[in-house]
């Protein structure tokens, strides 16, 4: 059957079947983070006492597990999304054009790799600037920091994770762009509008100083200018396909209309033929 003839009951069915495999995935992703989630919270723990001087502390009696399933469960989703993005891709392109399959196929390194990248910037730039806002913050109002664990992590992975899905940004547009949904003249055109939203939230994520606003924006600048670079590139190959699928499809018709005049031709001298 036609991928694209599926019924909604076989949508929901194929659907299932990704997401079964994903989950099956996860929770082996799980086993085995559950091996690095201790050196990992060690690592961050002690890089942020020695650059923050900071002292943690728990609490609450289950603060200190509450920690270690956080990042046990973070860890795993890493390490799955390769994974998660490959049964994505395979849901939704029975749709596709067989180039536009094997084009976005190869989208699923590049969108792990930026996602990676975006978790570094996040726990590299943006948090210990942040953190060291806070603390110069608390000497000057003379307010002695007493940090949770729990409360310490927490911060951070809502200060890291979003930075890994906002540099999906330029695999995104060149998704949208080589299907043809997105075009980069758009992008142009609100270019001015797209830096104002990025700088608000340059200015909701890092500390309320110039300085930390720049550092944070200017990389989401940069980001932005490669997306309409990239969606160039990918709505021209799409120009391309569309281009030469259209074509195809003109002399597809051409040849039925020839096969089909041939045939009534053949039809004519046999029952020429007959009556005869």
């Amino acid at each position: 059957m036609n991928p694209k003839e599926l019924t909604v009951i076989e949508h929901i069915e194929e659907l299932r079947k990704r997401l079964f495999i994903c989950a099956i995935f996860f929770v082996l992703a799980l086993v085995g983070s559950f091996y690095v989630a201790e050196p990992i919270i060690k690592f961050i723990q002690h890089t942020g006492e020695k650059e923050q001087h900071l002292t943690l502390n728990a609490f609450n009696v289950g603060d200190p597990l509450t920690v270690y399933l956080e990042v046990t469960f973070i860890v795993a989703l890493i390490v799955t999304s390769p994974i998660i993005l490959y049964q994505l891709w395979a849901f939704i392109t029975p749709g596709l054009h067989e180039t536009e399959r094997k084009a976005t196929l190869k989208y699923i390194p590049y969108a792990f790799l930026l996602f990676i990248g975006g978790l570094a910037f996040g726990y590299f730039i943006l948090f210990p600037n942040i953190m060291n806002f806070m603390m110069n913050l608390s000497n000057e109002l003379e307010i002695q920091q007493t940090i949770g664990i729990n409360e310490y992590f927490s911060f951070l992975f809502k200060l890291v994770v979003p930075f890994g899905l906002i540099f999906q940004l330029p695999v995104v547009t060149l998704f949208l762009a080589r299907l043809g949904i997105l075009n980069p003249k758009l992008m142009v055109k609100f270019r001015k509008y797209s830096y104002f939203v990025l700088f608000v939230l340059a200015v909701l994520l890092a500390p309320p100083d110039l300085i930390s606003n720049l550092l944070i924006a200017i990389p989401l600048f940069i980001l932005y200018e490669i997306s309409i670079v990239i969606a160039r590139i990918g709505y021209k190959k799409y120009e391309i396909a569309e281009a030469i699928r259209q074509q195809e499809e003109k002399e597809e018709a051409q040849n039925q209309q020839v096969e089909a005049l041939l045939a009534e031709q053949r039809r004519q001298i046999e029952e020429m033929t007959k009556q005869q």
